[in-house]
């Protein structure tokens, strides 16, 4: 009788050079090297060039790089009609989805190119900010080719300028969460490829599987915490009374880390540095100490710590997004490890067909 491993959990399919995760010591390794001396170190176009192509690039390889991205922001003409007929009930999300999935797909769509991958990864800042002006009823400014990838995103949302230590912010949270090995969305794309799909049915596979609440849309919830602590005096009396109810604390706990989240220890020093921008920023530092104290005491056993999103959710708000934006800008991130992970396992593929155990009822011979 084959063995049953609920959620697939501990089941490896393969195996990569992309990302290593050791959740019992809290580390997280891209290509060789620990996030946390890379997160801020370095900016969004050298951190996708080195997931995407096994290395940081040399200088030359970076302009070049940095010019086809730019270069592939330029949406045609038949996308924004497409935009427009959206209708607003429909999630950042659900239209994301539909815009990435009427991508014209070429002739030789199999196995999956590096410029397919550019051109869809310098797409979903565009399409977002395009979408959330037309809903705001605001003018859509036109992605500006000078400036970077990030820098750029933020300047099409407001239509200004955006300051460095916004740009800073976002920056180091979307290398952050560019790439997390094998998890919900990352495995959808990676099935989805083993059938030889191309590069864009296998994205758009990868959105739809974020859309689902246990994988995307944690950081809005933690502005909603930290808003109903409201200051450090209320905080232990909140978190119990959480914890009374058997509410979750969002922010804390991660179904892989036992300890503290490497990537929320790396954002957590660019918020400190950064704390004077937003009073939110301030009370999330305040209180973190003592909420994971309570979880300690209120849930021994659990490891209950800090996660990315409990972070995520400063830089976000601090680099002026509005909280439905949030999902989407994460997608600006992780379709740089989604499209790592497709091109790899085109490179050496299997398809991907696993088993389920069948326990209903069998007929009588």
């Amino acid at each position: 009788m084959n063995k049953i491993n609920e959620g697939l959990e501990g089941v490896a399919i393969g195996t990569s050079k992309i990302t290593f995760i050791d959740g019992l010591n809290g580390t997280l390794i891209y290509r060789g090297y620990r996030v946390e001396d890379i997160a801020s170190k370095y900016s969004f176009e050298e951190v996708a060039y080195l997931l995407l192509l096994g290395k940081f690039p040399e200088p030359e390889e970076l302009i070049l790089f940095s010019k086809k991205m730019s270069e592939a922001r330029n949406l045609p003409k038949w996308a924004y009609q497409i935009m427009d007929f959206i209708p607003e009930k429909a999630s950042y999300m659900a239209a994301l989805r539909t815009i990435l999935s009427a991508m014209p797909v070429g002739d030789n769509s199999y196995p999956p190119e590096l410029e397919e991958a550019i051109k869809l990864i310098a797409s979903v800042p565009v399409i977002i900010a395009y979408l959330f002006n037309k809903r705001k009823g605001k003018q859509f400014k036109e992605p500006d080719m000078s400036l970077g990838h990030v820098e750029n995103y933020l300047y099409m949302l407001s239509g200004e300028k955006p300051l460095p230590e916004k740009i800073k912010l976002l920056e180091t949270y979307l290398i952050l969460s560019m790439d997390h090995s094998i998890n919900a969305s990352t495995f959808t794309a990676r099935v989805v490829t083993s059938t030889e799909a191309d590069l864009t049915s296998s994205i758009v596979a990868a959105v739809s599987a974020l859309i689902g609440p246990l994988h995307g849309g944690a950081p809005s919830k933690v502005d909603t915490l930290l808003a109903e602590i409201g200051c450090i005096e209320n905080a232990e009396f909140t978190i119990k009374q959480k914890l009374a109810h058997g509410e979750r604390i969002m922010g804390f706990g991660h179904r892989v880390y036992k300890i503290y989240d490497p990537r929320g220890a790396a954002l957590r020093s660019i918020c400190e540095k950064y704390k004077k921008f937003d009073p939110l920023l301030q009370l999330g530092l305040d209180v973190e100490p003592i909420i994971v104290k309570i979880l300690k005491e209120e849930k021994p056993g659990r490891d209950l710590y800090t996660n990315l999103e409990f972070w995520a959710a400063a830089a976000l708000r601090v680099s002026g997004l509005e909280s439905g934006l949030y999902t989407p800008t994460f997608c600006l991130g992780r379709i740089v490890g989604w499209s790592a992970h497709i091109i790899e396992q085109a490179g050496k593929n299997r398809l991907i067909r696993p088993t389920i155990l069948y326990t209903g009822s069998i007929p009588e011979s």
